[in-house]
């Protein structure tokens, strides 16, 4: 086989987002979300060669998200323009009890992929295919699309990363679990949140959390736990790795960095704890800015974070 034209490519949902600040008079400042196009930013920037596959409604939006794309280093050939239906938008408030997302994305036109307009070429081309709940939850046609394109990113040897990333608004969570297991049994490695999996394993303690995701067929589980940190395991070994004190101030895309650091790590070689321990650091970097995108670091960064932690 030539060699990959890729190292991560992600398949699901961008969209507009309006972030609220948290000023005397809130403000929404503009940026860009989508749990996947977040990852393959978050990778591109930490010197992957990253690529998308999507659709953008052809409109401004749609143009306002290739652009920012390109400028950040990520391949747009697997992105499709859709004329007859909207780029997805969504807003960031902040309150008591965290960040709230508030979306307008029905209909959108990520929601039309099917696995009849994937750009399977770009995906037999990378070596990791990133794709999360999300990606599956927003129409029946977009979740055959995602196993479609697990069946050619495994028959190309891509590895497969999976975000559980549960979202009820967008679907129920019979059909969430249903979906979210067979995905699991597909994947190489598995990045769920510790508050999604309670809800999808029925289970609270991070161990039994960390099982069910093996005995789903996961080889590989990496349990996030916000900023207490994280889980690792490979089923015969199973580290816990501390979280970071930063300045946060906004938890959004946290998560998807994460997912994207981690990649770049165990593709570069790093073994999986190695590997969690540099995500964790990107991870808490990407909240100490508003917005999904712009606090996403940069390798620099992240090693200057993870060289003035304490030894673990």
């Amino acid at each position: 086989m030539s060699d990959p034209a890729f190292d991560v490519i992600a398949i699901g949902e961008p969209l507009i987002e309006f972030n609220q600040t948290q000023s005397s008079k809130p403000e929404y400042l503009q940026g860009f979300g989508g749990d996947t196009s977040n990852m393959a930013i978050a990778a591109a920037r930490l010197d992957a060669r990253s690529a998308y596959a999507t659709r953008v409604g052809d409109d401004a939006f749609g143009r306002m998200l290739l652009e920012l794309w390109r400028s950040e280093g990520v391949d747009t050939r697997g992105v499709a323009r859709d004329a007859r239906a909207p780029t997805g938008i969504y807003f960031v408030t902040h309150g008591a009890n965290g960040h709230e997302f508030s979306y307008l994305r029905s209909g959108s036109a990520a929601s039309r992929l099917s696995p009849d307009n994937l750009p399977l070429g770009a995906i037999r081309t990378a070596r990791v295919l990133h794709l999360s709940g999300i990606s599956q939850a927003i129409s029946a046609s977009a979740c055959d699309a995602c196993f479609a394109a697990i069946d050619a990113a495994r028959g190309a040897g891509a590895k497969i990363s999976y975000d559980t990333n549960l979202r009820l608004k967008l679907w129920p969570l019979p059909r969430a679990r249903a979906v979210i297991h067979a995905s699991l049994a597909l994947a190489d490695w598995a990045l769920p949140s510790i508050d999604d999996a309670k809800l999808l394993f029925g289970r609270e303690d991070p161990d039994a959390i960390v099982e069910a995701c093996h005995e789903a067929g996961t080889p590989l589980v990496v349990l996030r736990c916000g900023s207490a940190g994280c889980v690792v395991s490979d089923g015969r070994k199973r580290e816990r790795i501390a979280g970071h004190r930063v300045q946060a101030v906004d938890a959004t895309g946290a998560g998807d960095c994460f997912d994207g650091a981690f990649a770049v790590r165990i593709l570069a070689g790093d073994d999986p704890v190695t590997a969690a321990r540099y995500a964790n650091a990107a991870a808490a970097l990407a909240t100490t800015g508003y917005g999904a995108v712009a606090p996403l670091p940069r390798h620099a960064d992240v090693a200057a974070l993870l060289a003035q932690a304490p030894a673990q």
